[in-house]
């Protein structure tokens, strides 16, 4: 596995080694040693989840006030546009955002660490997406920013207007929302 850092450092893209021949592909998905290795991290991650979603589908910017979830993401299926944005204010790229395209094909990963919101949105016409995190989902931590916020600015690559839950179209704008220090 090997790790490259982002615009914003801290957020890393994730190669796997994939062994491929004409019978088709075997690659590990997840090694705790070698991600900790790779990141230069320590996380131990608690909690598995999975979405399906249909184009044009965004769902985000998510994040917990308390207890922070650092997110390892992939897409099993499909193609996803992969945001993390920077909520820590005493960081020097706070309110800033990096963005990936993940894909079933490309088998990368995206780590979002704790202090980041995270959001994507579908490009294909349906994409499964799954992610490990590093605490447990918690509903009354549970915090979102607007994924149109023109103080972040995140460049998504929208053919149509985005398909919304009710929640993320209701969310706060980043200077109204619950920050990290």
């Amino acid at each position: 596995m090997q790790a490259t850092r982002l615009s914003i450092p801290d957020v890393m893209l994730i190669e796997p080694k994939v062994f491929s021949d004409a019978r088709g592909f075997f690659f590990e998905s997840f090694n705790q040693r070698d991600f900790n290795e790779a990141t230069g991290t320590n996380h131990q991650f608690v909690q598995d989840n999975q979405s399906c979603s249909v184009k044009g589908v965004l769902r985000g910017l998510h994040y917990q006030i308390q207890q922070p979830q650092g997110k390892l993401v992939r897409v099993v299926q499909g193609a996803v546009f992969d945001v993390a944005v920077d909520l820590r204010k005493s960081s020097p790229t706070f309110g800033k955002w990096v963005g990936q395209v993940l894909s079933a094909d490309n088998k990368m990963l995206m780590w979002v660490p704790p202090g980041f919101a995270h959001g994507f949105l579908t490009l294909s016409e349906i994409s499964e997406f799954i992610y490990k995190t590093t605490d447990y989902w918690c509903a009354e931590h549970e915090r979102i920013i607007r994924w149109n916020d023109p103080v972040i600015n995140i460049d998504w690559p929208l053919t149509a207007p985005p398909v919304l839950a009710e929640k993320d179209a209701a969310a706060d704008f980043l200077n109204m929302a619950y920050l990290y220090e």
